[in-house]
């Protein structure tokens, strides 16, 4: 089977949450669109899953192994051009409307040339503006963190006929559901601790 290459060329990350308000009634009514950064967007670096570990060398072994106990906490990260006063107003606020960020990306089939759409969607709070050090004939821009991150989901298109994105990751707190590609890792968590 052939092989295919997906190379990212393009991106927008859009801060703030895209939902309907519970106040604007019925669905569809009163959304709160968010600030795209499309304009200014210069780095993004989308949450790293990482297993941790612990070393056990057992007794009757010659050899010791490694045992996975967890992932680590997620974060986000992300580099904008100059100062954009609305992005920075996000860092510490309690309202959830604040909370979701939602990144697109285009990506391109190398072998086809197709443009394919990807998607995170992140829930967290807005944990770190870093200003860089201003300096004459540079240009100064801020880095973002996202922190403390609760519900992350990827979707990948792999082909521009699909009609639904194919899902990634998708891992959620408060729910327990942590689906890589089409599997549950989570499922008999789930089962076994009678997890509403």
């Amino acid at each position: 089977m052939a092989q295919n290459v997906y190379i990212m060329e393009s991106a927008n990350l859009i801060c703030g949450d895209t939902r309907a308000p519970a106040e604007a009634g019925a669905a569809g009514g009163g959304t709160v669109p968010g600030v795209s950064t499309h304009l200014i967007l210069q780095e993004l670096k989308l949450p790293t899953l990482e297993e941790n570990t612990v070393d056990h060398a057992a007794g009757g072994a010659p050899v010791a192994i490694e045992i996975a106990t967890h992932f680590n906490k997620l974060e986000a990260t992300f580099n904008l051009a100059g100062w954009d006063p609305d992005v920075m107003a996000y860092v510490g606020q309690q309202d959830p409307l604040f909370h979701r960020f939602t990144a697109y990306g285009l990506i391109r089939n190398r072998r086809t040339s197709e443009a394919l759409q990807a998607i995170a969607v992140m829930e967290g709070r807005l944990g770190r503006s870093n200003p860089t050090a201003f300096s004459k004939g540079n240009l100064m821009s801020h880095e973002y963190s996202i922190k403390s991150i609760v519900s992350y989901t990827l979707h990948m298109q792999l082909s521009s006929g699909a009609q639904e994105p194919v899902l990634m990751y998708k891992w959620d707190f408060f729910t327990s559901e942590f689906v890589s590609g089409e599997t549950d890792l989570n499922g008999d968590l789930r089962r076994l601790l009678a997890l509403p």
